[in-house]
């Protein structure tokens, strides 16, 4: 991670001749607000002295207690590639204070960190890796999404039937030029999904990257015409957009997962991590998979994890522990969809596996069988687990489970509860089309 400071940014500013700076920060929803402001308001910013309205975020604070600051982190500093030149804009992640000082509590980047303190102070550091998926839809000729895709392409394909490649590449060269290291792109399965995997870093920088790569992806897919989403099943019948996620834990700079002398060369750090995950996944899903929507892709057939299960081997389980060993010895969450507030999505699978390291609670053993083509008495047998059906079980697992109230604290679980709660509500009482086909001329 760079280091800056802010005698650097102002530097920066100065020698790139930048105009304006956009202050960025996520809502407990994960969704990146923003206050722009003209560089000369610049060194108060970074001062922390730039003050606004709390009570008009989701989730933040009552109106009578509304005044809150941000406070940037130099060391997000980057400029905007497709705004240069003249009024070129930058931007810095901020961290949100209340007025004398202290950390709000409702701040998804202080919900990491204090889940990142807790790893350090058990010795250990973490690294993430996501693997975000994404649709190109085209727009109207009003200039309004649709859920046309700009292809029939699948996996792996090329131009012409990949007919997004243009706008990938120009999201990959805007993407590097803001300090992103990108390891692979292509198409994924569905027609219109892609990928664009990054390098991994630690929680809280992969969760800025995250927030980051979002922002980069809509905006450059809109240059091109075409409406970007990471909305995780916005068509019936082919496969939705996940956020697998790979997570290593280092004591120093040892891999905190290889023992060498195991017949698997995982270390028994790596089982209680597992173990962890398993625990706790069915509470932390309502954060890992936020949405309505989330739950149409977490069902079978569609190569979505819906079981909680874990191998060496097969895609089909919850866990995933990919091949490489050494250093790179990692595994891989596959629940996860791209519409989750990373920063606490990030704080839960941390804090849920060292939870494991501290029980010392072993997986059950490696199912390497294709779970998707197991009946159902077979599972029961395998003691295979499912995750949660919809939101508003997830919701409900959510308010049972004590490590995710201690993980997010008191403000942002209440919160991120009662608007996902509403959000549940609201959905089960629409009448839907499907309704109206199936029952509307028969009842």
């Amino acid at each position: 991670m760079n280091k800056f400071s802010p005698d650097d940014i102002l530097y920066f500013v100065k020698d790139q001749k930048i105009a304006f700076i956009r202050l960025q920060f996520s809502d407990i929803l994960g969704i990146t607000k923003n206050v722009a402001i003209p560089v000369p308001q610049l060194k108060k910013a970074l001062d922390g002295e730039l003050a606004f309205d709390g009570s008009s975020i989701e989730g933040f604070v009552r109106i009578e207690e509304s005044d809150m600051h941000l406070r940037p982190d130099p060391n997000t500093f980057a400029i905007f590639p497709w705004r240069t030149g003249e009024g070129a804009t930058a931007r810095l992640i901020c961290d949100v204070y209340h007025p004398e000082g202290t950390p709000f509590a409702g701040c998804p980047r202080n919900v990491l960190r204090r889940a990142m303190e807790e790893s350090v102070r058990m010795g250990y550091t973490m690294h993430a890796g996501p693997e975000l998926e994404f649709f190109l839809f085209l727009r109207d000729e009003k200039g309004e999404a649709t859920t046309v895709t700009h292809d029939q392409g699948g996996y792996f394909d090329l131009t012409p039937v990949d007919r997004g490649e243009n706008a990938r590449r120009d999201i990959i060269l805007n993407l590097q030029k803001m300090g992103f290291e990108i390891e692979t792109s292509h198409h994924e399965v569905a027609p219109g999904q892609h990928e664009i995997s990054f390098k991994y870093s630690d929680p809280l920088t992969t969760a800025d990257n995250i927030a980051t790569f979002r922002l980069v992806v809509r905006t450059i897919a809109l240059n091109h015409n075409l409406h970007a989403t990471f909305m995780p099943k916005p068509i019936l019948g082919i496969n939705g957009s996940g956020m697998h996620t790979h997570l290593s834990l280092f004591d120093g700079d040892k891999n905190a997962f290889f023992d060498p002398e195991s017949s698997t060369q995982l270390s028994q750090t790596a089982y209680y991590f597992i173990g962890g995950l398993m625990h706790h996944i069915r509470g932390i899903t309502a954060v890992t998979n936020p949405l309505v929507n989330s739950y149409k892709r977490l069902v079978p057939g569609y190569e979505a994890p819906v079981y909680i299960a874990w191998s060496e081997r097969n895609r089909s389980p919850l866990i995933r522990v990919p091949a490489r060993r050494g250093p790179g010895t990692r595994i891989e969450l596959r629940s996860p969809d791209p519409s989750c507030n990373p920063y606490l999505a990030l704080a839960l699978m941390l804090k849920a596996g060292l939870n494991g390291i501290k029980n010392r609670w072993q997986p059950p053993a490696p199912v390497n069988l294709n779970i998707y083509e197991m009946g159902e008495e077979k599972r029961i047998n395998h003691d295979i687990g499912l995750l949660p059906q919809n939101l508003g079980e997830a919701v409900e697992e959510m308010a049972r489970e004590e490590l995710v109230k201690e993980t997010l604290g008191e403000h942002v679980f209440e919160r991120y509860r009662e608007a996902k709660k509403i959000e549940w509500d609201a959905y089960r009482v629409q009448v839907h089309p499907w309704e109206i086909s199936n029952y509307l001329n028969v009842f």
